[in-house]
């Protein structure tokens, strides 16, 4: 399957997802706390189950890796392809009622992420990359979504006024600002969940550096669209990111990501 129709099957699906996320968005839900300290609510539940649905109807014997899944013990045997799914990135966002969360839905082949999509229910938009990365708008939860207004989007060249970074609105800590105080900056934007990815891809922002432990399923979609827009992203030491966590915890201690320029490495001897 060429990468491009790859990454519409994704996003035809991250977009349904979208429905029961904005449903629950709507109408409120209670809150409960994982064992890791993060928050997990009935959209990031729904969505889930819809997801793992369509994905083993169109991806039959592709595993999944799917973060509630993994919350309640459930581990699968990786191939050299399988699928990472957030099915509500940003909760904290959707909590606060902030429209910046996302449905997130990845395809990884030998460790690489080849097909991403993002879907923004509240924005009413989704991006989405394989060969090539599109953005296209669609209502919350369509369910044969029309991609014929898909946009092509690029990275943009690094301005020469000062790059534009964009940090994470809930994770922000002293190692990313002094990283931060060390680039050309003009303006830094707080912003929500994978949204970041989508910015830069678009041509709109040039540099987000996570410089905290992340998991991969929060990040492999933005990963695989940034680089078909023709963006940068790796580990903090330059190194490329390997995904498929050998040991099952599938989390990174960081990621420097740009839009097609080459970030300085953040450096192993720096605590996380």
């Amino acid at each position: 399957m060429p990468l491009d129709t790859l990454a519409q099957s994704l996003v035809r699906i991250a977009i349904a997802a979208g429905g029961p996320v904005a449903s629950v968005y709507a109408h409120g839900c209670a809150t409960r706390w994982k064992a890791d300290g993060s928050p997990v609510t009935e959209a990031d539940l729904a969505a889930e189950r819809l997801i793992l649905e369509r994905l083993a109807a169109a991806f039959p014997g592709i595993p999944v890796v799917a973060e509630e899944s993994v919350a309640a013990g459930h581990r699968s045997e990786l191939g050299l392809r399988f699928l990472l799914v957030d099915p509500l990135d940003g909760t904290r966002e959707f909590i606060a009622h902030r429209n910046e969360f996302t449905v997130n839905v990845a395809m990884i082949e030998d460790g690489s992420p080849i097909a991403g999509a993002i879907y923004a229910p509240l924005l009413g938009q989704a991006w989405f990359g394989g060969t090539s990365s599109y953005t296209v708008p669609a209502p919350p939860g369509s369910e044969a979504a029309d991609l014929t207004g898909a946009r092509r989007i690029r990275v943009r060249a690094p301005p020469d006024t000062g790059l534009v970074a964009l940090v994470s609105r809930s994770h922000a800590d002293p190692a990313t600002e002094d990283y931060l105080s060390r680039l050309p900056l003009t303006e830094r934007r707080p912003m929500g969940s994978s949204l970041k990815f989508c910015r830069i891809a678009e041509g709109l922002a040039d540099v987000y550096p996570r410089l905290g432990g992340i998991r991969e399923w929060d990040i492999a979609a933005g990963h695989a669209i940034l680089l078909a827009a023709g963006g940068t992203m790796t580990a903090l030491d330059g190194a490329p990111l390997r995904y498929g966590d050998p040991g099952g915890d599938f989390r990174f201690p960081g990621f420097l990501a740009s839009g097609g320029f080459s970030l300085p490495a953040f450096g192993p001897a720096v605590a996380i």
